[in-house]
């Protein structure tokens, strides 16, 4: 189901998007993101209002590392991704700036409603933003004319699709938890591998169909947008609706890996204009050496 989901709503989004003329990185930063960060949404505010907010708090830190080690890294591996100038210029440069805003507003052991509005508020600022630069300038004189038949065929494959991920990562999540816990593993653990890994599933089947057929566009902007969703409308929506406490320890590792991992993704950017295979598999090691250190501690 993954995979078909993710085949489906790569396929639907990038002809809607030669279609209506706008750039494919405004689509993968924006209904290919929320889409893929649905999971992530339900699985924090369903363990928030159960009072789980390691697994709330852990599954956002966790996903956004997971979206970058693992779903850029393999990506990568299958082929090397092209960074295009308005994600090296605006898109990476303001998820590093959300991600430290969420750390910021974490210090305080506690994601209260004001810190859910200020979130909230910073991904409208973002969405507007990309409302006025979704237009592709370079394809208008290309595109093909839409016929009803084709509309209604995108918008179907992109709803197919969601619904695809959503249930896909759905069984894979709660089977996961089921384990873990039977395991004896922590909360935040949980929340930090299982769980994180489980919903980011959609991301990484995605991602890696995207870079297979060399949307390069799709991929990096479905991780970027993803992390920015992760943290302004998952933890917006928690903070605003459910507030609750966060772990003190998590500010030792898990926060500055997060932070970390956003800057080698903009060093590596802003150095070769691309992910390479090799800085793929510099990513995935990343990943590795991520939930070892999170599972010691």
């Amino acid at each position: 189901m993954l995979y078909a989901g993710s085949w489906v709503l790569v396929e639907g989004s990038v002809n809607a998007a030669v279609m209506l003329a706008i750039r494919p990185v405004i689509i993968g930063l924006t209904i290919v993101s929320f889409a893929t960060s649905a999971p992530e949404l339900l699985v924090s505010l369903v363990a928030a209002v159960k009072g789980s907010g390691g697994i709330s708090i852990g599954n956002i830190l966790g996903s956004n590392v997971i979206n970058i080690a693992l779903v850029l890294g393999i990506s990568a591996a299958i082929n090397p991704i092209d960074i295009k100038d308005q994600i090296l210029k605006i898109d990476l440069p303001y998820m590093i700036i959300i991600s430290l805003v969420f750390w910021i507003l974490c210090m305080d052991s506690m994601i209260g409603r004001l810190d859910g509005v200020i979130l909230l508020v910073l991904l409208a600022l973002y969405l507007i933003y990309g409302l006025f630069t979704a237009k592709d300038k370079n394809n208008k004189n290309q595109r093909p004319q839409a016929t009803g038949f084709q509309t209604i065929k995108n918008i179907c494959f992109i709803i197919a699709g969601i619904i695809m991920l959503a249930y896909g990562a759905d069984f894979v999540v709660k089977e996961a938890i089921t384990i873990a816990t039977k395991i004896g593993l922590s909360q935040t653990f949980i929340g930090i591998s299982v769980v994180a890994l489980g919903t980011s599933l959609p991301e990484l089947a995605t991602s890696a169909v995207a870079a297979a057929k060399g949307e390069s566009d799709i991929s990096v902007g479905n991780v970027v947008g993803s992390n920015l969703f992760n943290i302004c409308l998952v933890m917006g929506t928690v903070g605003l609706f459910n507030p609750m406490p966060i772990d003190s320890r998590l500010h030792y590792f898990q926060f500055p890996f997060m932070m970390f991992i956003c800057l080698i993704l903009y060093g590596l950017s802003f150095r070769f204009r691309r992910i390479s295979k090799k800085s793929g598999y510099v990513f995935i090691l990343a990943f590795i050496f991520y939930i070892c250190i999170s599972y010691s501690k």
